[in-house]
């Protein structure tokens, strides 16, 4: 008895620690921390600005012409020998004969090439899907920390319902001893009593180990220290409004955004096959130029060549022929927008399934939750005049502790029960694409 009496100070004293040194969290705190510490979302974020950096880079280099300067300064000594058509035979020789090259020009360059409109539209569809990739792992982000959190209040619940049960086994004990003293009961009955204690002992030291693995899985999505102890401000889970299959799936269609982004993909291999049709359109290139270059040399007839002006031009460029690789890529791409197509009636058709599935699930929880709360009504009412009528000493030990078990396992399933419902309607709210519980949590990863 007095080890019974010390196991339940410990667990006491454990559950009294808690709420005096953890740091408080809810669901909104969570989900705060989660955003602003997750890994994943801010390369997620990294990741969409390098899209809109190529898209930036990409506008540069087709529509804006280049300039370049040069200048160049040269100098050289040679020995010449001149022979004239004049005077054969008589060459001119010129030892250490310098020369001089003084040069310098301004240099613009305009192409425009068909290809740049359709390749600056692709890098427009990149940059959006980079943006639904990131609002992805938001979802994802979202998802998971509700899920480990309304997880780690089920398995604090299932604690709390362990902490009864063995709060009715120590009841049970005791009596059991005290009849045992008084000769009103068997050896036999005590020491299954007493078994039965221990056992359910054991349950709740085992069930702490289970909160503590809970809490550090969401303290990973939390990415904070695994050994952050939180105390959690819910004690129960609640359930939202009933959702309608027909509307999540039309919300689905509209806001989905991995179907976004496969929507996107798909346009994508549609502008890619039209990027590499524009490429049979005439290229076009301007240029212009302002020259300035003296030359001197002390050898030949002219001491010094000056030259200054503004040269400009322009060209026309056909692909005429490109030993057929242009048309073997023309091909390539026609087959992967059809492998595109199939893939976004794919998705669409899985989609479908996932929120029916998901929906199916939900339905059925919902259902079984009436009879579980109706059930856990008749467990605790029975298990009441069972340790009634123990106390009386009218019923067996077997009779209070059937009463018992049934307690326990009706008040995990209802508990279970209301944490299925909330883990299919996380779930369904995040293939409908509605996870977002507030908008400014979608503005803060913008």
């Amino acid at each position: 008895m007095k080890k019974g009496t010390l196991f339940l100070v410990w667990i006491w004293s454990i559950t009294g620690a808690w709420a005096q040194t953890q740091e408080s969290l809810n669901l909104e705190k969570a989900l705060e921390l989660g955003l602003e510490n997750n890994l994943q979302i801010k390369i997620g974020v990294e990741n969409q600005s390098l899209r809109s950096l190529d898209k930036k880079i990409a506008a540069g280099n087709f529509f804006m012409p280049t300039l370049n300067a040069n200048y160049l300064r040269s100098f050289s000594t040679e020995d010449v020998t001149q022979t004239f058509v004049s005077d054969p035979e008589n060459p001119r020789e010129i030892d250490a004969a310098k020369s001089r090259n003084k040069a310098y020009s301004f240099v613009g360059i305009y192409g425009f090439r068909p290809e740049s409109l359709v390749t600056m539209r692709r890098l427009g569809l990149l940059e959006e899907i980079s943006e639904l990739e990131a609002k992805i792992i938001v979802e994802n982000t979202i998802a998971g920390i509700s899920t480990a959190y309304y997880r780690l209040i089920l398995e604090l619940q299932r604690f709390k319902v362990l902490e009864q049960t063995l709060a009715l086994s120590k009841a049970r004990l005791e009596i059991a001893q005290a009849q045992y003293e008084l000769g009103g009961a068997g050896k036999r009955d005590f020491l299954a009593a007493q078994v039965d204690y221990n056992g359910d002992s054991s349950l709740l030291m085992t069930q702490y180990q289970v909160i503590q693995n809970a809490r550090v899985n969401l303290n990973e999505l939390l990415a904070t220290d695994p050994s952050t102890d939180y105390l959690i401000q819910d004690s129960t889970i609640s359930i939202g409004k009933t959702l309608s299959l027909d509307e999540l799936v039309e919300n689905a269609f509209l806001d989905n955004k991995l179907l976004l982004a496969n929507q996107r993909r798909n346009n994508d291999a549609f502008l890619q096959l039209k990027e590499l049709q524009a490429q049979r359109l005439p290229a076009l290139n301007l240029n212009s130029s302002f020259n300035n270059s003296v030359f001197n040399s002390d050898a030949g007839f002219l001491i010094q060549n000056e030259r200054q002006g503004l040269n400009y031009g322009g060209s026309i460029t056909f692909n005429l022929f490109s030993g057929l690789t242009l048309n073997r890529r023309i091909q390539s791409a026609k087959v992967n927008q059809r492998i595109q197509d199939y893939s976004l009636e794919q998705f669409e058709i899985q989609l479908k399934s996932d929120l029916q599935r998901a929906y199916n699930t939900y339905d059925n929880n919902l259902g079984l939750l009436s009879i579980e709360q109706k059930n856990y009504q008749v467990a605790k009412e029975n298990s009441e005049i069972a340790l009634e009528r123990f106390r009386l000493g009218i019923a067996s030990y077997l009779e209070f502790r059937d009463a018992q078990v049934n307690l326990l396992s009706a008040e995990n399933r209802l508990i279970t029960s209301v944490y299925q419902i909330k883990e299919q309607e996380i779930e369904l709210l995040r293939l409908s694409g509605n996870l977002f519980f507030t908008t400014s949590l979608e503005e803060e990863t913008n």
